[in-house]
């Protein structure tokens, strides 16, 4: 049985439904519509080289990988190259003609070492490992149940504190973005970002189809965004804290926290049945945050890494 490995058609629905159907029955903690994936292409900033690729056969899409160039790092050359094939079509050589190919468009456009993630299972490990890569930090998916869950009540805002959804901010959420970048530069990772580009920001993140506005929650203090977490929602009832943070001036106070409580109460409300996240596994607060809410872990992904060249 023959695999091909072809980039993702652009504007091509129908492909971009197969790749996103891909995506959902392999991690299903993340969110994957046609729509989002359409708008990850032609949104992806021109300095992430980024490439949507599949492997197909019989004229399926079995197979996906998402490749680029961490751009926002301030360290130049890392690449990433994220690679899931349908579980019932594993051992047809899908797996390592697309990854062959997603490092291949790394190393013509400069990266040196290339970071994937691989759920935590043994044969994915081994598959890893087998090509060079070695086991880095790891990450938790984890899943509540919005639906015949308990979530801990709602709580009314200390004095100095006004809740907000992420429809005040409109299109001109700058602050939030100023919010966001704070946050994100605290994140544990193998990969630093740094947010500096406004416009892309607008663009690619509140402009993106899967994030809910309405459902977004945000703490102000004396006016100020203090603490927030992004929404994000599909087609199918199903909620994704897409970022929660706190600024650095106001940690400690349980703002996130509180900002969190208020969107999952709203989202079961709007009909929401399934609430996701991720967290570092060494993210001890947010991971203890979550386990209040109720979440528990689905899944597990181990950051690996190659040199390239």
């Amino acid at each position: 049985m023959t695999v091909l490995v072809r980039a993702l058609r652009s504007g091509d629905r129908a492909d971009a439904e197969a790749f996103a159907a891909v995506r959902r029955a392999c991690v299903p903690a993340m969110l994957a519509t046609a729509d989002s994936v359409l708008f990850d292409l032609a949104h992806a900033h021109p300095d992430s080289r980024y490439l949507q690729l599949a492997a197909e056969t019989d004229g399926k899409i079995i197979g996906t990988a998402q490749v680029g160039i961490a751009h926002d790092s301030p360290h130049p050359g890392q690449g990433f190259a994220n690679v899931y094939v349908l579980p019932q079509r594993r051992g047809l050589g899908a797996g390592s003609l697309i990854l062959r190919t997603a490092q291949d468009h790394l190393t013509d456009n400069g990266a040196t070492t290339v970071f994937s993630w691989v759920l935590d299972e043994p044969a994915n490990r081994a598959f890893a490992a087998d090509r060079g890569y070695r086991a880095s930090r790891s990450a938790h998916f984890l899943r509540l149940d919005l639906a015949s869950g308990t979530l801990p009540p709602r709580q009314e805002p200390p004095q100095d504190v006004e809740l907000r959804t992420g429809e005040a901010f409109g299109d001109d959420p700058r602050a939030l973005f100023d919010l966001d970048a704070e946050a994100v530069a605290d994140e544990p990772s193998d990969v630093a970002a740094e947010f500096t580009d406004y416009e892309h920001w607008l663009a690619e993140t509140w402009n993106h189809p899967l994030v809910n506005r309405e459902l977004t929650s945000v703490a102000m203090v004396d006016g100020r965004p203090a603490a927030f977490t992004l929404a994000r929602t599909d087609d199918a009832s199903r909620y994704s804290s897409g970022m929660t943070g706190t600024a650095r001036a106001f940690r400690g106070r349980g703002l996130a926290k509180l900002a969190k409580n208020d969107s999952l109460h709203r989202a079961r409300a709007a009909g929401c049945t399934e609430a996701f996240t991720g967290n570092d596994a060494g993210n001890e607060p947010m991971l203890a945050i979550n386990k209040w809410f109720g979440y528990e872990i689905c899944a597990t992904e181990v950051r690996h890494v190659r040199s390239l060249g």
